[in-house]
């Protein structure tokens, strides 16, 4: 006999002989136990996983003598017809080559009549979303009402090509890809029957080669029998497909995680110089990744992933250098160049950039991430004492000013005028805290807003300095705060505290309000006047506008030294590069 290629020769004749399909092999056989036989099927999946094995193995159950049998005898004349492929009454048809209208129609006219020596008339299309339009049209009433005598099983590695009326009149089956410890398990018995000696290694490079599919793998071994003869080892199957070797993609992995920049470039480059698929050991690093992150996230269970004792040992290892939520932005990164990299000119400079974004992944911190751990600072952050200004910044005491009377009582929405703004008084020397010496005029908001500034923190001094007092009426001082500002503070914690300090000046019967400056525009408005007539007003001088507060003297190594920013500093593994004023110019 001449020569047979391992894939037909050691090609599965029965369903208990189909590895890695037991989800089809095993409804199949009930369906035929039950007399549940449809009259159309159709298999789908990758190349190489048993679509058209099964539907001979299929046609074979249901034709055999005695039939249809689940548990058929190899031997039986019927079967090894349909085994030679000399059956009548099972007809393969290509669907690329026979895709035509007429083809179609040559097909149900030979249905009509009756199957010559066995019990079904069994059309096997292989390739079936090969065909036409107008062909897949001309099939779909005998499709539907086919005679009791006909069974229809399609087979195609692209099902969304296939018509859905077509797909609605058939039962499908999903064939998966085959995992990786099968394919190893049935390599290494096919070596032991053909005699060769071949390392585990080789093994799993040819399961990681074949992606799932088996005739491709048998075909990897058949071509490495010939390559090497009777001995194959590990380095024989890498130069054949252009993998990298595991040890190679577990040091590169291992680099990517440490964050080493200069030793991941150094490793590629080996790799290219060897004549590694660079496309191939990018899909090769994802997938470790992919086992990695499975492994921290299942904590070590191992039926999740598809690797070897040695491997797995070594993911324990990763596992400890890189927390998942960094794991996951390096996957990210891999994930969106695998998409691109068929485009890119270089592979090789295209690989490069993308290990470096990678490592620069797993260093950042995403936003979210930064504005909680900003918030929790905030929230749990005590109270600490104010950071002494500059001495040359060093305001004089403030002592309270006489406030304007209470006047009647006003429209919540309207706010009562201020008083002109009087000339500035002169300096008075520092007076003792006892005494109560005013420093400004009555009713001068902006000086009063200037000496709460003094008696703050240096936190909260910063998010108020943005702002300005708008209003001081009836004992009521109320501070407008920029909104970017205002979002981290609380008005509830932060107007009693603000009060407080005003006490702390003498001055203990005005509240403070805090508004957002985006919100104080018809809040600070007067109501306009009623409609009733009335005389008209004395003219008054316009009133003036707000005073600026004076940029905040900023003592830098105070800042650098307050508590709140050396816990930000180490909460973000930062470097404090500049200080910077509130207000100062870029």
């Amino acid at each position: 006999m001449s020569y047979q290629v391992i894939a037909r020769k050691y090609r599965p004749q029965r369903f208990e002989d189909v590895v890695g399909q037991e989800h089809v092999t095993q409804t199949l056989a009930n369906a035929i136990k039950a007399g549940r036989i449809a009259h159309a099927y159709l298999f789908c999946g990758p190349r190489g996983t048993g679509k058209t094995t099964l539907a001979r193995i299929f046609a074979k159950a249901l034709n055999c003598t005695g039939g249809p049998k689940a548990d058929f005898d190899e031997n039986d004349p019927r079967v090894q017809e349909i085994t030679q492929g000399r059956s009548l009454d099972v007809l393969e048809i290509d669907g690329a080559s026979n895709n035509g209208v007429d083809q179609v129609r040559e097909l149900r006219e030979t249905a009509r009549f009756a199957p010559a020596a066995s019990k079904f008339k069994i059309y096997i299309i292989d390739e079936v979303h090969m065909l036409s339009t107008a062909a897949f049209n001309a099939l779909l009433k005998t499709l539907e009402e086919p005679p009791a005598h006909v069974k229809f099983l399609f087979a195609t590695t692209d099902p969304e090509k296939v018509l859905i009326t077509i797909l609605s009149r058939c039962q499908r089956f999903d064939l998966r890809r085959i995992p990786a410890a099968l394919i190893v398990k049935h390599l290494a018995w096919i070596a032991g029957q053909e005699g060769v000696t071949i390392d585990d290694a080789a093994l799993h490079a040819i399961a990681r080669g074949a992606d799932g599919g088996m005739r491709d793998a048998e075909s990897t071994l058949d071509q490495l029998i010939s390559f090497c003869g009777t001995t194959i080892v590990e380095s024989d199957v890498l130069s054949m497909f252009g993998l990298a070797a595991r040890a190679q993609l577990l040091e590169l992995s291992s680099a990517i995680l440490a964050g080493q920049a200069e030793a991941t470039l150094r490793l590629l480059d080996s790799l290219a110089k060897s004549g590694k698929d660079l496309g191939r050991l990018l899909s090769d690093l994802l997938n470790h990744f992919r086992n990695l992150l499975l492994f921290q996230v299942s904590r070590g269970d191992r039926s999740l992933i598809e690797v070897s004792e040695a491997e797995l040992t070594t993911l324990g290892a990763q596992a400890k250098l890189i927390e998942t939520d960094p794991l996951t932005r390096v996957m990210e990164v891999l994930t969106v160049a695998e998409g691109r990299q068929r485009d890119a000119t270089s592979k090789r400079i295209f690989l490069e950039v993308t290990l470096l974004k990678a490592i620069q992944a797993r260093e950042a911190t995403s936003l979210d991430a930064v504005l909680k751990q900003l918030k929790s600072l905030r929230d749990t952050a005590p109270q600490r004492a104010a950071i002494a200004p500059s001495a040359e910044a060093e305001p004089a005491p403030y002592s309270a000013p006489p406030l304007v009377p209470k006047p009647s009582p006003a429209p919540p929405a309207t706010v009562a005028a201020e008083l002109p703004k009087p000339a500035p008084a002169p300096a008075l020397a520092p007076a003792p805290p006892s005494a109560l010496v005013p420093i400004i005029a009555p009713g001068d908001k902006d000086g009063l807003f200037a000496a709460l500034l003094t008696k703050l923190a240096f936190a909260q001094r910063t998010m108020l300095s943005g702002g300005h007092a708008i209003a001081l009426t009836d004992r009521l001082l109320t501070i407008g705060v920029d909104a970017e500002h205002f979002s981290f503070l609380d008005p509830k914690r932060d107007e009693p505290l603000l009060t407080a300090k005003l006490s702390e000046l003498g001055v203990g019967d005005v509240t403070v309000k805090l508004v957002p400056l985006a919100a104080t525009a018809t809040e600070a408005a007067p109501k306009p006047a009623a409609a009733a007539p009335r005389p008209a007003p004395a003219a008054k001088p316009p009133e003036p506008k707000p005073a600026k507060v004076a940029p905040v003297q900023l003592d830098k190594e105070a800042f650098k030294n307050d508590p709140l920013i050396q816990a930000a500093v180490e909460i973000f593994k930062a470097q404090l590069l500049e200080v910077r004023a509130p207000g100062a110019e870029n």
